[in-house]
């Protein structure tokens, strides 16, 4: 059994302010003082998610892990553990470029529902051992690559917005991956190649 993620109060604040600032017109082993460089198109503001998952039942309230100068290593590594392989607790390293194609996948739908809900997030990071397993008991659904085991890769949705709108969002952006799984009612999106499925 996994423990519950704890985020300070102080920094949920400080961050749930920063987000709502943001909404109003309209990546693990870094210290919590370093910032990774962020990619040069991505580095014009702050930029936070806000998470769900459905497996751990645990919440993220709206946290800022970039800035203009770069990526919030503490951030980083809270996103990492919340995001952490849900059957085993192995925490993985995030790439930080995910939370950015996240992140402009709200931007791309307009703001609305989007800005308010969070992500709503079926995978995330997978060791080797559960890829495996998951590959055995689920055949055609999981690559024997997964690019989930490189932490380049995600399962979500998005309360409010129909998942098709979702899944159109992200391939309008022609960055990564894109996966439509309505049966099982999740888009997948990754940093690999630009592809869709």
């Amino acid at each position: 059994m996994t423990k519950p993620l704890t985020v300070h109060r102080r920094h949920v604040l400080r961050s749930c302010a920063r987000a709502a600032a943001l909404a109003l017109p309209g990546w693990a082993g870094l210290t919590q003082a370093t910032h990774a460089s962020a990619p040069a198109t991505a580095l014009t503001t702050e930029r936070a998610l806000a998470l769900r998952h459905l497996h751990t039942r645990e919440s993220l309230p709206p946290l800022v892990y970039a800035q203009a100068d770069g990526y919030l290593g503490s951030a980083l590594q809270t996103l990492n553990r919340f995001l952490r392989d849900h059957y085993s607790g192995d925490i993985g390293v995030m790439d930080p470029q995910l939370f950015d194609l996240l992140h402009r996948v709200q931007a791309a739908l307009g703001g609305r529902a989007a800005l308010v809900a969070p992500y709503e997030v079926i995978s995330g990071y997978r060791c080797p051992a559960t890829n495996s397993h998951l590959k055995q008991t689920r055949g055609g659904g999981v690559a024997q690559r997964s690019l989930h085991m490189d932490g380049r890769a995600i399962d979500v949705r998005l309360p409010g917005v129909p998942l098709a709108e979702l899944r159109d969002a992200a391939r309008s952006l022609k960055a990564g991956g894109v996966g439509y799984y309505p049966r099982d009612g999740f888009v997948h999106l990754d940093t690999g190649r630009t592809r869709h499925w």
